[in-house]
């Protein structure tokens, strides 16, 4: 006998597939510094979706921190293609390469600059500030367990931070940088060794903020 429903007209409707969009691919990629250097990246092959949770874990001069340089605009590919929402960076300019993936680069290499708390959370978004802006960036401060500092600082969000003002431990500083980066609204976040200074709670509450408010995320960190 014929199966259920063979001949007589059934029709089984195919799921409906949502292409998920394309946020940043690499494609044949290599990079290496000087033209007589030994390739630090070769025939990189990347493809980042909206949604992506990410983790690169690896040792010292294995090539991670120069992949997030990279996609981040600091640095060009010396050989392969780099698209970001399928655009190369010639095409988005470098500002607008910026407006797309931000990044916290590894502690050494980011900076409080001598100026208002506020001022070095909303760097890169337009100012003065909004009022809208400045509660956005308080919501993500409490997320990170930062309301303690700025209860603490008399100048709240107005503090004077950097060297001559108000000094931030090591562990604030390194939620001061994850918090600017996601208030930059990037498409994606890339973060290098960011959680290595924060003791365990305060880890717990980054990684939650992180992975709630991240559109796209790349964690880069040591094993």
């Amino acid at each position: 006998g014929s199966a259920p429903g063979e001949g007589d007209g059934a029709r089984v409707e195919a799921p409906t597939v949502v292409e998920a969009q394309t946020v940043v691919e690499a494609h044949d990629m290599g990079f290496r510094y000087g033209a007589r250097g030994e390739p630090i990246l070769r025939n990189c092959e990347l493809h980042i979706i909206a949604g992506d949770r990410l983790l690169l874990e690896g040792a010292s001069g294995g090539g991670k921190s120069t992949l997030a340089s990279l996609l981040t605009g600091m640095r060009r590919p010396e050989s392969g293609l780099l698209l970001v929402g399928g655009l190369d960076r010639q095409t988005l300019g470098l500002d607008g390469w910026r407006r797309r993936v931000a990044s916290a680069p590894q502690f050494h290499e980011n900076h409080v600059l001598t100026e208002t708390f506020s001022f070095n959370l909303l760097m890169g978004r337009r100012w003065p500030p909004r009022r809208e802006d400045l509660a956005e960036a308080e919501m993500v401060c409490r997320e990170l367990g930062l309301s303690d500092l700025l209860s603490r600082m008399p100048g709240g969000f107005e503090q004077m931070i950097g060297e001559s003002g108000w000094q931030l431990s090591h562990g604030e500083r390194s939620r001061l940088f994850i918090a600017r980066t996601l208030l930059q609204d990037a498409d994606l976040l890339v973060l290098d060794e960011s959680f290595a200074a924060l003791d365990p709670e305060n880890l717990r509450l980054a990684l939650a903020c992180v992975l709630r408010r991240a559109p796209s995320l790349l964690v880069i960190a040591h094993p």
